[in-house]
């Protein structure tokens, strides 16, 4: 989940990793042969739509709090303004996996000092992680390349936090990793060694350091990688000599430490477990709290998973997750359940340091009509899924924030609930769709949420993701070019996996039938000009590809089409109802149907091969003009319907590509692409046909991978919509 380079303010340059451990700090920007112009960006609002993995408030600054997600980067929170703003959008194509955070730090003395962890993935294929420290909140950066990989889009990724200001001393940073062992800082993180005498044995799959607390001036550590019965919690009171903590919990219950809250009122450490790392997996799970003056255990857990669900009258299993004390009230603790799916999550508190609790889902009150896409496609939104974090603000006992795999929920009385949200967007995009008249300027297709239409940018959309059915991560979203108010859409959904509309995606209805293989591999989808023929392709998730189908009475009935490449995307001609193209990636081979979609043969041959992501798109208003964006192999033009490919000279790499309303006096559509002219990856326009681009975004909007859909606005000439992996719909004009 999931590059133009990193730069914020001219403090922190996005190179490449350089020698491990050696700290970054590089004014300037990247080089990139457009030259570029002044645009502004902005975020389409939808609210959230993600994992938010973690939220910490500042203990000595009021209103000061930040949050991290799984793969959207850290955000800081305006009390005044009520939004999040983002801290790393300056992080570029290169960095893309460095847009996961693992964990965040704050310093308890020295209030602007800000701590991020980051690295999506602890696999191969990934880069290492780096740690990012700030002075000023999270404006600027410096940047330290580690010479080991995190895991922010993992199992485990709602653990912690994993990294830790030393309370004694503010140069000396904690960092735990997955399979490296516990690492140390003593220069306010420029430079990591591993923490001398951790007894933690690294593991190449396990979950290694879970959490890391201070309680006083005594470190804790969890660690996640215990069979139920050797130890899972490690202290330290003087930074070298560590020893398992005497009397710890043990079982399945407490195999995996989650989350710990230390009370300094009572001196009490409390701690969440789980029988696995989460978010899902977990079926059992515990609450204890560790006496920290005398070394005294006690089980608090509100609740005992394995008992008889009342929803369902099955198994009520489900693990523990965030944890946090009432910095004003001692003995107030919340705490959430995770991976409760039948009878739902919830959040429990007690008053009196876990004699009893009280579970804040009974009395709670949603008001989710700023976001309305939470009620699922239901009457009511639930309470939450995957909640792994939860804050309570240091400053107003009653201010409860608590994070979902949607969202970010807060109260002000604990009883009325709102998303605190706003500036926090965190989808995966993965189609765009800017209809040429309608109320709506955008559609999307959305990993996780379906398909949304945006009356406004400025607002989530009002009618809450494409209903009937709800379906989950799109696969494909079509317009009938010539009849613009009928619009096809596939995806993961409740009650069938595709589905048209006749408003221009303001309402929906399933097709009648679907071909059996739709039900496992929704794929992408075409609709030829005038709405008359479909054209499905079928992927499963893990890559399987399968024969197309075609339709021509808009869902009722379906052919297949052996001709058509297995798995590829059809794109439909956008003025000629007979034409559909498709390009074989595994012969570097553009196809052609003129009889709407029955039989496809081969044109164009000897193009690059090779890469599923190579994508073909359609000139809007023309016949034949054909746009093939081949990665680093560069951009080709076609402009007799794929019988030929001319390679664009002044564009170095092309991943995706689009078009948008022709500049004043220009002739053809300004045509807008993630690519480049230099060395470095950029969003670049052209006015001339792409004979010259622009660069049209900067150092500081760069949202790490945006390699998988752009498009112009067909009404507003410069407007340009952008998809990101994990920062929503970026879209800009120009200044």
């Amino acid at each position: 989940m999931h590059a133009p380079r990193p730069s914020r303010r001219a403090v922190l340059a996005g190179t490449a990793a350089t020698a491990a451990l050696a700290a970054v700090s590089v004014p300037g920007s990247p080089a990139h042969a457009a030259e570029t112009t002044a645009y502004r960006w902005r975020t389409a609002v939808i609210g959230g739509t993600g994992f938010v993995t973690g939220v910490l408030f500042h203990p000595a600054v009021r209103g000061l709090a930040y949050a991290r997600t799984d793969i959207g980067g850290a955000y800081r929170w305006d009390d005044r303004t009520a939004r999040w703003t983002p801290l790393t959008d300056h992080l570029g194509w290169d960095d893309w996996n460095l847009l996961g955070v693992e964990a965040l730090a704050v310093d308890p003395a020295h209030s602007d000092r800000l701590y991020l962890a980051l690295g999506a993935y602890a696999q191969s294929w990934a880069g290492n992680g780096a740690v990012l420290r700030s002075t000023d909140r999270g404006a600027t950066w410096t940047r330290t390349d580690l010479p080991v990989r995190l895991g922010a889009n993992e199992d485990g990724r709602g653990t912690g936090e994993r990294l830790l200001v030393d309370p004694r001393d503010s140069d000396t940073l904690w960092l735990g990793t997955r399979h490296d062992g516990l690492l140390t800082s003593a220069d306010r993180g420029a430079g990591w060694t591993a923490a001398t005498g951790f007894p933690g044995t690294p593991s190449a799959t396990g979950q290694g350091v879970t959490l890391l607390v201070a309680a006083g001036r005594t470190l804790y550590a969890g660690w996640g990688d215990s069979d139920g019965t050797s130890a899972n919690l490690y202290r330290t009171a003087d930074g070298t000599t560590w020893e398992a903590v005497p009397g710890q919990p043990s079982g399945a219950f407490a195999r995996v430490p989650v989350r710990a809250a230390y009370d300094r009122h009572t001196r009490e450490l409390y701690l969440t477990y789980a029988n696995a790392p989460g978010p899902n997996g977990q079926s059992d799970g515990s609450v204890h709290k560790l006496r920290t003056t005398d070394g005294t255990w006690t089980d608090v857990t509100p609740v005992r998973p394995g008992g008889t669900n009342p929803a369902d009258g099955g198994t009520d299993s489900f693990g523990y997750g965030g944890a946090a004390v009432d910095a004003r009230r001692p003995g107030t603790v919340v705490v959430s359940t995770n991976n409760r799916w039948a009878a739902v999550d919830t959040l429990y508190r007690t008053t009196d340091g876990g004699r009893t609790w009280t579970s804040l889902k009974d009395t709670a009150v949603l008001d989710v009509s700023e976001t309305p896409y939470l009620t699922w496609g239901e009457d009511r939104p639930k309470f939450g899924w995957w909640i792994q974090t939860v804050a309570v603000d240091p400053y107003d006992s009653k201010h409860v924030v608590y994070g979902t795999g949607a969202t970010l929920y807060g109260t002000r009385d604990l009883e009325h609930w709102a998303p605190e949200i706003r500036g926090l967007e965190e989808t995966a995009v993965r189609q765009l769709i800017s209809p040429p008249s309608g109320r709506a300027h955008l559609i999307s297709g959305l990993g996780d949420i379906g398909v949304m239409y945006h009356e406004r940018l400025t607002a989530s959309p009002s009618h809450g993701m494409a209903d009937n059915p709800v379906s989950g991560s799109a696969t494909g979203l079509a317009q009938a070019a010539l009849r613009p108010a009928h619009v096809v859409r596939a995806g993961w959904g409740d009650h069938g996996n595709g589905a048209f509309s006749l408003d221009g995606g303001r309402t929906w209805a399933p097709f009648a039938t679907q071909p059996a293989i739709a039900a496992d591999a929704p794929g992408p989808i075409a609709l030829n000009a005038d709405g008359s023929v479909l054209l499905w392709s079928f992927v499963h998730w893990d890559g399987t590809r399968y024969a197309a189908h075609r339709s021509t009475d808009n869902g009722r009935t379906w052919s297949e089409v052996p001709s058509f490449p297995q798995g590829a995307t059809p794109v439909a001609d956008p003025a000629d109802p007979a034409l559909f193209h498709v390009y074989d990636t595994d012969n570097g081979t553009l196809l052609a149907s003129t009889d709407g979609g029955l039989t496809f043969t081969a044109r164009a041959t000897g193009l690059p091969s090779g890469d599923t992501q190579f994508k073909l798109a359609a000139a809007p208003g023309r016949t034949g003009d054909l746009w093939l964006s081949t990665k680093e192999n560069g951009l080709y033009r076609s402009t007799d319907a794929g019988g030929s490919f001319t390679r664009i000279d002044s564009c170095r790499a092309s991943y995706t590509l689009g078009f948008g309303r022709a500049a004043r006096g220009a002739r053809y559509p300004a045509v807008y692409q993630v690519g480049s002219t230099g060395t470095g990856t950029a969003v670049l326009r052209s006015d001339d046909g792409a004979r010259s681009w622009v660069r049209i975004n900067d150092d500081a909007h760069q949202w790490g991978w945006t390699g998988e859909a752009i498009t112009g606005d067909p009404r507003l000439y410069g407007r340009v919509y952008l998809a990101t992996n994990g920062r929503g719909i970026q879209y800009g004009e120009p200044v």
